[in-house]
């Protein structure tokens, strides 16, 4: 069995941290969203994987590189536009040949990993077998409704009136009965191919569609309140780590992580919290659920909940930071100008709540 993983994609909800970078690359708990499904592909015993890239195609390689630290072997398949999940299937056909494959959306994050459903599609193979969770409003997804003996009767893509609570996840797998259907699908109302569209052309030629409902944690890291979520999880799973230095004056407190090369000073990190290699804290306090990136520097400030990306400065902020997510070299600092007022530089998409 192959893999595919979706790292294309504009990203727009998580903008502007992803106007000019990948949203699959986004860190939870200081590692890409994307790194997850590679890492949970290869547990499953899935090797042989193809990625397909966008616009952010030369930040994808270099992150990932051959596969190789991964335990895998990865082949870079260009999409030329984003036009829908099936799309990238049909860019992908030649490459997958008559392989059955696991499709991995890049951005989702499956807690509890692929393993158990991997090995319930090799022992029992069919058209497609999608993964479903029960949720409480199903109208912004697609919902799957099943017969008695857990068959997918048909896809319903956001429906208006509570027809499943079932949604799909962005985990399917599927055998060379797709390309059959693939070619014959028409672009839907906001001009993409559409996986549901696929799905429901397997059950209406007559191939069997089952589904397995997870009852793991699953979150599409899409916008930034369900980043905080996924880093929240996987940090309270850390076992304390310290391998970087803390001097005397400093408390550290619960499951927290810090990297070999950063720097606590005069600081309180209370877990779970990792912080990142040749980091520096100097009059600090890191709350609980934060991940602070490499290279990074704080001083004279609080922080919870939050996420920051390396090479950023914080610094000299009065006011508690909290459930917040701070891109790549962002400086947060106090201006020392008077009079004293809000000044600021925003980008395109930007956030910024004042009290």
């Amino acid at each position: 069995m192959k893999g595919l993983v979706l790292a294309g994609g504009k990203g727009s909800r998580l903008r502007p941290l992803t106007a000019t970078g990948a949203k699959q690359l986004v860190p939870v708990a200081n590692k890409p969203v994307l790194f997850y499904a590679l890492e949970q592909l290869v547990a499953a015993g899935v090797t042989d994987i193809g990625i397909i890239t966008g616009d952010t195609a030369e930040q994808v390689e270099a992150a990932i590189g051959d596969g190789s630290a991964f335990g895998a072997e990865v082949t870079y398949l260009p999409q030329p536009a984003p036009l829908g999940l099936a799309h990238a299937i049909i860019t992908a056909e030649r490459w997958l040949g008559n392989s059955r494959f696991c499709m991995f959306l890049g951005d989702n994050f499956l807690r509890g990993g692929i393993v158990p459903y991997a090995r319930h599609f090799r022992e029992r193979p069919c058209a497609s077998q999608i993964l479903l969770r029960r949720v409480e409003d199903p109208t912004s997804l697609g919902v799957a409704v099943l017969d008695g003996d857990g068959r997918v009767q048909r896809l319903v893509e956001k429906p208006r009136e509570p027809v499943s609570d079932l949604a799909v996840i962005g985990v399917y797998f599927f055998g060379p009965e797709i390309h059959r259907i693939t070619p014959t699908l028409v672009p839907s109302a906001r001009g993409e191919l559409e996986i549901t569209d696929a799905i429901q052309g397997l059950i209406d030629a007559g191939h069997e569609v089952r589904a397995q409902t997870i009852t793991d944690d699953w979150i599409d890291t899409g916008k930034k309140d369900d980043m905080l979520e996924a880093n929240r999880l996987v940090l309270g799973s850390l076992q304390r780590r310290i391998e970087g230095d803390v001097d005397a004056e400093s408390t550290i407190v619960g499951a927290v992580v810090i990297e070999a090369g950063a720097t606590v000073i005069g600081s309180t990190v209370r877990g779970p919290a990792v912080i990142g290699a040749r980091t520096t804290l100097r009059d600090a306090y890191v709350g609980p659920f934060t991940a602070i990136g490499p290279d990074c520097e704080l001083s004279g400030c609080e922080i919870e909940h939050s996420i920051v990306l390396e090479k950023s400065i914080v610094r000299d902020v009065e006011r508690r930071i909290a459930d917040s997510l701070i891109g790549r070299e962002v400086i947060v600092e106090r201006s020392p100008l008077r009079p004293q007022a809000v000044r600021l530089m925003l980008g395109d998409h930007s956030r910024v709540d004042i009290v």
